[in-house]
């Protein structure tokens, strides 16, 4: 580990804190700060020259204000002559405009993925992205790490008999299926209609739900439409218990107030791959940790060993 060194900037030091326990390494000392006019300002405290560097980093809410962050530190780091940096993102923004869906949009996927290429990165580590094919926007190596384990774990523990994962859209069923079949549980999908970008119509339910115990699985839960809305359907249809298993926990809007008033949503099962702060905090959220998989995994990248075989 003498050549190992962990960064991070002021998106999630928690985490950060949590993952260098694991690797039972000290985070590196670094000036992450704001001149008087709001430029980020930035000093590489220690030295870095030939060192394996990782830089941990969310784009997380305020997601301009972190991405800007990781790239100047990206570039920091560069110029320090570090040997290799990997950017590890838990939470990659913007991944929601993957593509060109309507006329005259850009797609911001893509043009972070380039921005962070260009600011220094020679590799990148993330954790559940909203869509697969985002691991092709990027021109360096990509680690895309999944909680399906992180989740499973916790599940198992409950005892849960008639068990039914259920995708929120058709496009979770390759996500749900992953679960199912780690939990040996059925599988369902709510197949729904949407009427703006973050407002959704449930329409009707694909599989057998009723008197089942079931989890909704997602990869990020923003205002919580589509949530809410998968579990008004399921409950319509004769569900038993409904839990929701969410990587990314943004819970930006009026998220908490809409789960707050959904009696009928058991728990809230979300990661620390995006801070939870104290408004963040509700009594059917659980927030499960992440830190133990990202060191394993930066172990595994530092000792260029393979990290797919985490999650045989």
């Amino acid at each position: 580990m003498d050549e190992l060194v962990v960064f991070t900037g002021n998106a999630h030091r928690k985490l950060a804190e949590d993952i260098s326990f694991h690797l039972g390494i000290q985070l590196g000392k670094a000036l992450v700060d704001r001149f008087s006019e709001g430029e980020i300002k930035v000093k590489i405290d220690e030295n870095v020259r030939g060192k394996d560097v990782f830089l941990i980093q969310s784009t997380s809410p305020p997601p301009n204000e972190n991405l800007m962050e990781l790239l100047i530190i990206l570039d920091a780091l560069k110029r320090a002559s570090a040997k290799r940096i990997t950017a590890v993102i838990p939470y990659y923004g913007y991944a929601r405009q993957d593509r060109k869906d309507q006329p005259r949009v850009p797609i911001t996927a893509k043009l972070v993925a380039n921005l962070i290429s260009c600011a220094g990165a020679d590799r990148v580590l993330t954790v559940d992205l909203h869509a697969g094919q985002i691991q092709g926007f990027f021109d360096i190596p990509l680690d895309h790490l999944l909680a399906v384990n992180v989740f499973v774990d916790y599940f198992k523990r409950l005892n849960l008999s008639d068990l039914t994962i259920v995708a929120p859209d058709v496009g979770g069923i390759k996500m749900a299926r992953a679960y199912a079949k780690r939990m040996s549980a059925g599988l369902a999908i709510v197949d729904k209609r949407r009427v703006t970008p973050e407002e959704v119509e449930s329409v009707h339910i694909l599989g057998e739900v009723r008197e089942k115990n079931l989890v909704i699985i997602d990869d990020l839960i923003a205002t919580g439409g589509t949530l809410i809305e998968a579990v008004d359907v399921l409950k319509e249809n004769g569900a038993k218990n409904i839990y929701a298993a969410i990587t990314h926990g943004i819970l930006s809007g009026d998220a908490l107030k809409k789960i707050d008033l959904c009696k009928d949503l058991k728990e809230l099962i979300i990661t620390d791959t995006i801070p939870s702060d104290d408004s963040k905090k509700h009594p059917r959220i659980k927030v499960l940790s992440v830190a133990p998989l990202l060191a394993e995994a930066i172990k595994r990248i530092h000792n260029e060993e393979s990290v797919s075989s985490l999650f045989e």
